[in-house]
């Protein structure tokens, strides 16, 4: 999961009752989701949202942890609905902030989960989708597309959440590699008012050759027009491949290089820094790219290399499954598996951000923990045998490589 298991699962967390911005800024409010503003209004009603964001800087001192907007945050704060609404991006709702870039990307991000999951259904060939959807009366919600006793995959998730609220500091601090940065000049005990949108998937396949796939992206806001982007996608085979890690960090690559020559080798290490099993001293898998806090360009930008990393998941990952779904496989290389699911099961509840921010902010439990499998092994001291091929992958799994 990242910001949710991924940041869905973790978005899917937080709403606000009775919320009032703390300034406004007059924005555009010219976009839908079959027509967004133009470039150029977008770029104004951008600018002045970073005006905003320069006044509400210069207001911070003095202010009182009684003064943020009063919160109505639970596990029990989402109501289900048969169909969840064209758009879960209202124009009045949360902070002040680019609100045709909101609607521009649940737009984009629901266009996205069909693709996947009907991408994924004919891979299976089995088992179908079961979609989930709820809202909140202040604004936002979320569908959740879950798959389970597949004939590939044993469960896969794509969860796509629109949020409004306040969280406290600490979930701010959770949520975000600048979190700490982000609370500066607040008072003590202060909500953050916040708007997150992202789209999360965990695919867990039965056969221990078939690597599980994570990924998520994700816009943010938070009052007085602080955005960014955040997101990524990554592998965690059971066994090595390199063919199959070469196919896939290639593709991340040439998209990457779409977009900034920079990006795959900074993403590609950040993948490997983040996926950290600390207490164990080896990632959950062979990572991919990840990225968090990116607003160092325009916006426009930013959202096209979003859109273009999570449209490449499939041509990725899909094509790996097809090559090994049919592969045979013993019972110990089953076991060895469900143990490797341990190892993302600890990584998920220990260390992913994701879940730690949806879990402080009362999120829905359901979304949160979609990402974990529904079976994992924990098997006391074990250590596999030297030369074999759970070795060589554990060797993976210690020391990062380069596959492209």
């Amino acid at each position: 999961m990242k910001l949710s298991s991924t940041l869905l699962f973790a978005i899917s967390a937080v709403t606000a009752k009775g919320f009032a911005p703390i300034a406004t800024v007059p924005t555009s409010r010219t976009s839908s989701l079959k027509g967004t503003a133009s470039p150029t209004v977008e770029k104004e009603s951008f600018q002045r949202s970073l005006l905003a964001a320069q006044l509400a800087n210069k207001k911070t001192n003095g202010k009182k942890a009684e003064d943020a907007p009063p919160v109505n945050i639970g596990w029990d704060s989402h109501k289900p609905v048969d169909k969840a609404p064209d758009s879960l991006v209202r124009p009045g709702d949360g902070p002040d902030g680019n609100y045709p870039m909101r609607a521009r990307f649940e737009q984009m991000i629901r266009e996205a989960q069909i693709s996947i999951t009907d991408a994924i259904e004919k891979i299976d060939g089995k088992a179908k989708f079961q979609e989930d959807s709820w809202i909140r009366a202040n604004g936002g919600g979320g569908m959740s597309r879950v798959l389970k006793d597949g004939a590939v995959f044993e469960k896969a998730g794509v969860n796509l959440s629109v949020v409004y609220g306040s969280m406290p500091q600490e979930a701010l601090q959770a949520a975000t590699e600048r979190g700490v940065d982000r609370a500066k000049g607040m008072a003590p005990g202060e909500r953050v008012p916040f708007f997150a949108c992202g789209l999360s998937c965990v695919m867990h396949p039965r056969n221990p050759h078939c690597p599980t796939m994570h990924f998520n992206y994700r816009y943010f806001e938070t009052d007085g027009g602080v955005w960014w982007f955040g997101g990524g996608t990554d592998i965690t085979p059971a066994y090595l491949n390199e063919d199959d890690m070469r196919h896939f960090h290639g593709t991340y690559k040439e998209v990457c290089d779409r977009h900034d020559p920079e990006f795959y080798p900074k993403f590609k290490a950040w993948a490997d820094k983040y996926f950290v099993i600390s207490h164990r001293n080896e990632t959950r898998g062979l990572g991919g790219i990840f990225f968090d806090d990116l607003n160092d360009r325009e916006p426009e930008k930013l959202f096209e290399f979003a859109k273009d990393a999570v449209n490449s998941v499939v041509p990725a990952y899909g094509p790996i499954i097809e090559a090994h779904k049919d592969d045979p496989f013993t019972e110990q290389q089953k076991q060895w598996q469900l143990m490797r699911r341990g190892r993302y099961v600890e990584f998920n509840l220990v260390y992913d951000r994701g879940t730690v921010f949806g879990l402080k902010t009362g999120g829905r439990i359901e979304s949160i923990l979609m990402s974990l499998p529904e079976t994992a092994r924990w098997e006391y001291d074990h250590h596999p045998e030297p030369g074999s091929p759970e070795a060589d992958i554990m060797d993976a799994f210690k020391h990062a490589r380069e596959w492209v």
